[in-house]
């Protein structure tokens, strides 16, 4: 299950910053435990102020299912925002980890960039 629409890069620049966004897409899901067979999931920085969980599973009745949810850092906190819903305010418990998660993404991201770009 591909986790992010494929566009035709323009020029070798924007196909490496695809592969990379894809990459940092994968190790970003790693950060939250194993993926079951019939599940494929996202994580990652889209720019600044963006950040991007992206999860699709089969159900018990054998549909596809997706959830995409941004969120967006603002000066006044940090709000999510998924499938038509505004925006909401991180919990507590949300924010905490969100935080644990870009933390860990922070530190694991960009080895695993150096080791696949850089080897």
């Amino acid at each position: 299950m591909p986790m992010l629409p494929k566009l035709p890069a323009r020029n070798r620049s924007e196909k490496i910053q695809t592969e990379i966004l894809e990459l940092e897409a994968k190790i970003g899901a790693s950060i939250f435990g194993p993926i079951s067979k019939h599940q494929d999931r996202s994580f990652f920085c889209l720019n600044r102020h963006t950040w991007v969980w992206h999860e699709q599973w089969i159900d018990e009745n054998k549909k596809s299912k997706s959830l995409m949810t941004y969120y967006h850092i603002r000066s006044n906190g940090i709000f999510k925002s998924f499938g038509n819903q505004s925006y909401q305010l991180l919990s507590n418990e949300e924010l905490d980890n969100f935080i644990k998660a870009t933390k860990q993404y922070a530190e694991i991201v960009p080895q695993k960039l150096a080791n696949q770009y850089l080897s």
